[in-house]
């Protein structure tokens, strides 16, 4: 949370009912915490350390330590997560004791061998992509981003930062709608504060907001130049490969004065997709909307006769590089699948036992040793 923020060190909060100005709670919030009376608030993570998490409660923040039995059925708070807490100052205690249900969830597959998802931050109303113009700008990192974003629920907008480093950005701007498809693609300068004016449509009171991002294209500094003052650590790029470095470590949330709510978010190099099979077919709408022309409705796109989608790109309606990228991703979306299902290392172990099968039988074909 923003420095100028006050945290209560003890005591019943005072002044306030048990709802009372948490950004982005309503009346199915409402409904889920009315079960909980007594000793129990609601709350808002604002951000989530290793073991303890700062929550927007009314009139202040607190620190607030996740229950053994939430942890033991797996359940984690995330930054924007409304939760329940067990309020007993007299114990010097505050615990999150449960999460209330969530309406949208950004998250990605995550890493090592068991496969499965990585929740990044939940209730969030928009998404900025946010991108930036030289090196950083990547069509198909673009792509991958989008489909994690339209899976989340939350409604994507590209951000193409640093527009002051290019003579015409109206050219880079064409390039990102050429994938974007209906999305909002916002040219702007946060250091210049070039643009911001372009961004008040998605900034509206108790709505949240969400920035991801490669390190380096500016979400820091936009952070700043949309609060108005520097609650975020900035740092340059490298010169040699234009790539930043990391100064957010943290997830975090900061309320704007009129009610709306910014989350800023570690950069992310690459973004694994994890389960976003319903993001995937709406980042290559154009490709799901031809394939409903295809001969064979299990048709992969590759070599089949009658594939509608082939012909789109023959006829030059498609870019082909627009279909190698969805076969790219495809393929990782079954990748993830089968490795959430089956663990990374058995998968490798099917993969070489497979090799294993092909090479005995094309030694048996050839009469080679």
């Amino acid at each position: 949370m923003n420095n100028h923020s006050e945290t209560e060190s003890s005591g019943h909060i005072s002044g306030h009912s048990r709802t009372d100005n948490i950004p982005g709670w309503d009346e199915e919030l409402e409904s889920a915490f009315s079960v909980y009376q007594g000793s129990y608030i609601a709350g808002r993570v604002s951000s989530r350390h290793k073991t303890v998490c700062e929550v927007l409660i009314p009139g202040t923040i607190v620190q607030a330590g996740i229950s053994g039995a939430l942890q033991r059925v797996g359940k984690q708070p995330v930054v924007g997560d409304f939760v329940v807490l067990l309020d007993q100052p007299e114990l010097g205690s505050r615990m999150i004791v449960n999460i209330l249900p969530r309406r949208t969830c950004l998250s990605r597959g995550a890493v090592g061998d068991g496969g499965g998802e990585q929740i990044i931050a939940a209730n969030l109303d928009t998404i900025f992509i946010v991108t930036a113009a030289g090196k950083d700008l990547n069509l198909r990192r673009l792509e991958r981003y989008l489909t994690v974003v339209y899976s989340s629920g939350a409604n994507p907008v590209i951000l193409l930062n640093k527009i002051d480093l290019e003579d015409d950005p109206t050219l880079l701007v064409e390039k990102i709608q050429s994938i974007a498809g209906n999305v909002p693609v916002v040219p702007l300068s946060a250091l210049s504060k070039t643009g911001l004016d372009s961004l008040s449509p998605y900034l509206n009171p108790v709505e949240t907001v969400a920035l991801i991002g490669s390190s380096g294209v500016g979400k820091s500094t936009l952070i700043n130049s949309l609060l108005g003052e520097t609650v975020q650590k900035t740092a340059g790029i490298r010169e040699d490969d234009e790539k930043g470095r990391h100064t957010t470590t943290v997830r975090q949330m900061f309320p704007l004065l009129n009610g709306a709510v910014l989350i800023d978010n570690p950069g992310i190099r690459e973004i694994q997709l994890g389960d976003s099979a319903e993001g995937l077919e709406k980042a290559f709408s154009e490709i799901i909307d031809a394939a409903c022309n295809c001969r064979f409705k299990d048709c992969t796109h590759h070599d089949e006769p009658g594939c509608a989608v082939l012909q789109a790109v023959k006829d030059g309606l498609i870019p082909e590089e627009r279909l190698d990228s969805y076969h790219r991703l495809t393929e990782e979306l079954i990748f993830q699948s089968k490795k959430s299902e089956i663990g990374l290392k058995r998968l490798e172990k099917e993969k070489h036992k497979q090799i294993a099968v092909t090479i005995k039988k094309y030694k048996k074909f050839t009469g080679k040793p």
